[in-house]
C-alpha cells in the first residue's frame, strides 16, 4: 500500500482571487475498480486558466475537479505519471498528457481505453465535453516532443482552440477582416498565426488584426502573427473601408461597445471565445450583440467524427509544430515550483502582471 499527500489549490468560486492550499491523503489501497492514481509532473498556466475560473459557473468548469462547498479547483493542462492503477490496460509508470486539477495527485476512473489514450469517466467528474476527459499516452502521441515539453504545456491545448477556431472562421467567413482582442494571449496568437498562414491557401485577402493593451503592442508585433496591431486606445483609427469580424478573447463589454460605436455596421459579426479580462465591469451582452459563443470542444468533436480521431490528431500535430517553430523566439521558459509559487503565479495572472512572454512550467515539487 502507498499513501500519498495530494496538495491542492482551492479557489473560492464566487471570489476567484481568494485561494487556499489544502492537503488530502490518498491511498492506493482504496482504489476502486478501473481507478487510476495520477501524479502531476508539470503543467502550464496562462490567461486561458483565468477564463476557466471566470467562467466556472456559466460554462461548467468547476464541475471537473470537485472541492468542498463554495470552492473549486481550476483546471490546467499538463503531464502526469500513473502512480498506481486498478485498470488492467493501464500500467504504473505510464506518462500521459491531459486536463488536470491544480493538485499534485488525483484519482480518475479510466474508460474508453484505446492505444492512443483513455478517458476519465469518474462519476464525481461533471464534464461539459468528452474532449476535456481524454488523456493522451505520450509514448504514441504524434504531437509529443520530449525536448519541447514547455511548449506543449503552455500552447498545445490552447492551440487546439486556435486550430478549430481557424477552421470555423474558414467555414463561415464572408471575407471579413478578423479583429482579435486580448491579442497577446496565447490562444489569440495561435489563432492569428493560423489565420494569417492560411490566407494563400484560401486565396483570401482578409487582414488579421490584433487588439491589445498599449504595454503589449511591441510584443504582439514582434510575434509576427498579425498583419496589424492596435492598442485598445487606438481602435478609432481602424479603417472604415472593410467589414470586420471580432473574435473576442477578453469578454470586456465596454471594449466591444466601443468597437461597435467606432465601426458601426462595418462590425458585422462578434464571436465570444474567452474571458481573460475577468475584472471588466461590463460583460458582453450576447443577445444585444447578436453574438455567438464559440465552444472549442464541440468543434473538436465534430471534426474528430468527420475526419476520424487519428486523422484529426495528425492534422493538428502538423499545424501545431508549424506554429511552434515560427514563434519560438518570442517566448522564454519560466519555472514555478511549490504551492507558494503556484499561488503567486495564479495571482499575478489574475492581476495581469504575469509576463505574457513566459512559458510557465509549474510543478508541485
Amino acid at each position: 500500500m502507498t499513501t500519498v499527500t495530494s496538495t491542492q489549490i482551492w479557489v473560492k468560486q464566487d471570489k476567484i482571487d481568494s485561494t487556499q492550499v489544502v492537503d488530502k491523503t490518498m491511498s492506493t489501497n482504496d482504489l476502486a475498480e478501473d481507478e487510476v492514481l495520477l501524479k502531476t509532473d508539470s503543467f502550464g498556466f496562462s490567461a486561458n486558466n483565468i477564463t476557466y475560473a471566470a467562467l466556472g459557473f456559466t460554462m461548467g468548469y468547476w464541475g471537473f475537479f470537485p472541492a468542498d462547498e463554495g470552492y473549486g479547483i481550476v483546471p490546467v493542462w499538463g503531464f502526469a505519471t500513473v502512480v498506481a492503477s486498478n485498470h488492467a490496460d493501464i500500467k504504473a509508470g505510464e506518462k500521459v498528457f491531459g486536463y488536470l486539477p491544480m493538485a499534485s495527485h488525483w484519482i480518475i476512473k479510466a474508460g474508453k481505453v484505446a492505444p492512443h489514450g483513455f478517458s476519465d469517466i469518474h462519476e464525481n467528474r461533471k464534464s461539459i465535453s468528452p474532449v476535456y476527459d481524454q488523456y493522451l499516452r505520450c509514448a504514441v502521441d504524434p504531437g509529443y516532443d520530449e525536448s519541447r515539453e514547455a511548449w506543449q504545456l503552455n500552447f498545445r491545448p490552447l492551440y487546439m482552440t486556435s486550430f478549430v477556431l481557424d477552421d470555423f472562421v474558414d467555414e463561415f467567413s464572408k471575407g471579413e477582416s478578423l479583429l482579435l482582442s486580448s491579442a497577446s494571449s496565447k490562444t489569440a496568437l495561435g489563432t492569428a498565426q493560423r489565420l494569417k498562414d492560411q490566407k494563400v491557401h484560401r486565396h483570401a485577402n482578409y487582414q488579421v488584426i490584433g487588439l491589445t493593451s498599449a504595454s503589449n503592442v511591441d510584443m504582439v508585433k514582434a510575434s509576427g502573427c498579425y498583419d496589424h496591431v492596435f492598442s485598445y486606445d487606438d481602435v478609432e483609427t481602424l479603417s472604415k473601408d472593410q467589414q470586420y469580424w471580432l473574435l473576442d478573447f477578453a469578454a470586456n463589454g465596454a471594449l466591444i461597445t466601443s468597437l461597435g460605436d467606432t465601426l458601426g455596421d462595418k462590425l458585422s459579426k462578434v464571436t465570444l471565445i474567452g474571458a481573460t479580462d475577468w475584472k471588466a465591469e461590463q460583460k458582453p451582452n450576447k443577445k444585444a450583440l447578436d453574438a455567438e459563443i464559440f465552444f472549442a470542444p464541440a468543434r473538436v468533436k465534430q471534426r474528430q467524427q468527420e475526419w476520424g480521431h487519428e486523422a484529426f490528431l495528425a492534422k493538428y500535430a502538423k499545424a501545431w509544430k508549424g506554429f511552434a517553430g515560427k514563434v519560438q523566439d518570442t517566448f522564454f521558459e519560466q519555472e514555478h515550483t511549490g504551492s507558494q509559487q503556484i499561488v503567486a503565479l495564479y495571482s499575478d495572472t489574475l492581476n495581469g502582471t504575469a509576463d505574457t512572454k513566459a512559458l510557465n512550467v509549474v510543478r508541485f515539487e
